[in-house]
């Protein structure tokens, strides 16, 4: 069974512990929330706001659908990587169930105060068909990684051309890029390669509960085994990963189109992928705040003002929650449905039936 080992049984001494820990959970939200407060009200208050008003008016709302599309686009390419890590490990899943639940990991993405929350969605809708939320969780997490390698890799692709057109560039020079893009390949690489090695080095962690653990680095060093014998699989969700990023850059293209910002695509190649780099540190709510100071900082070095900064980052925001909505209302949809979960879905159309809704291993 694969699931998590328990801990004895609390006594019913144990409610004062539980709500003490209930309440913590709101701690670290609550102090995201903080930060992205005060670092938007420290931007606004350094802005014109009528001024800020009249551009957000005049935004063209054709170039505003076209992002919205584009956004769109985005999810069915990053749907497509995914199934291409899947069918690596022998799992056939219907590019329209990958879709529908990656709609609703953006959903969970977008308005949880984690940005995990989507990885827990797509492990658990495809933990059943994997037959292991161990082998689930492992392919998420390949497809994170190869995500953020393609976006490494597309800011420096932007920065080597912005380098060529003007030497200060954009504060991040190329070779900082490349070498970090190089440094993650490497780091990588091992683990791909040598499955026996890298979870040899994970070993150690049996001193938790060396069965479980043991078992789950078995099933760990299998998947990676057979993402090593599928190099074609990884090469495409690499070009994969270089595609959405290039499509995310178009989106934010068509948002300085809207509001005539004058800024090109050679400087948000870098300025997007950098911006999401940013977003990841986990001290904001949702990246709102470090978000817009990213992109202020940037637009002052080009020259641009502080007003167009905010309104390319606010609006695109919200153009990415409008199409993230999506996914909530086909979570909706499933709830209404009475389904117990998306697993039992996704494994009844791989012919094989499921105990406890599909997330426990057999």
């Amino acid at each position: 069974m694969d699931t998590v080992p328990q801990s004895a049984s609390t006594t019913s001494g144990g409610s004062r512990p539980e709500r003490t820990s209930r309440a913590g959970s709101w701690v670290v939200p609550a102090l995201k929330a903080i930060v992205s407060v005060v670092l938007l009200a420290v931007l606004l208050s350094r802005v014109d706001a009528a001024r800020l008003w009249t551009l957000a008016r005049g935004a063209a709302p054709d170039w505003l659908m076209a992002a919205l599309a584009l956004y769109f686009l985005m999810i069915l390419v990053s749907a497509w990587r995914w199934g291409v890590l899947l069918r690596a490990q022998g799992i056939e899943l219907p590019f329209r169930t990958l879709t529908s639940s990656f709609l609703v990991a953006t959903f969970f993405n977008n308005f949880l105060p984690s940005n995990i929350g989507g990885d827990v969605v797509r492990v658990a809708d495809t933990s059943g068909a994997a037959g292991s939320k161990t082998l689930a969780t492992t392919i998420v997490v390949i497809d994170r990684g190869i995500g953020l390698l393609g976006l490494v890799f597309v800011a420096a692709i932007g920065a080597s051309a912005r380098a060529g057109i003007d030497s200060d560039g954009l504060g991040v020079g190329p070779a900082l890029l490349w070498t970090g893009f190089g440094l993650a390949a490497m780091l990588a690489t091992p683990a791909l390669l040598m499955p026996e090695t890298f979870t040899r080095l994970l070993r150690p962690l049996r001193i938790f509960h060396p069965e479980w653990v043991g078992e789950r680095l078995h099933r760990l060093q299998d998947a990676l085994a057979r993402f090593r014998d599928a190099p074609a699989s990884l090469a495409a969700c690499f070009a994969g990963a270089v595609v959405v990023q290039g499509i995310l850059v178009a989106f934010y293209v068509a948002v300085a189109h809207s509001l005539e910002v004058p800024i090109g695509v050679v400087e948000l190649a870098v300025i997007v992928p950098i911006t999401f780099i940013v977003q990841m540190v986990p001290v904001s709510m949702n990246g709102f705040g470090v978000r817009e100071a990213t992109f202020g900082f940037y637009f002052t070095r080009l020259g641009l003002p502080l007003e167009s900064a905010l309104l390319m980052s606010l609006i695109g925001a919200a153009a990415i929650m409008l199409v993230s909505l999506s996914g909530g209302v086909l979570y909706l949809l499933r709830v209404r449905a009475g389904a117990a979960g998306t697993s039992a879905q996704l494994d009844a159309v791989g012919g094989r039936p499921l105990k406890n809704a599909g997330l426990m291993e057999e």
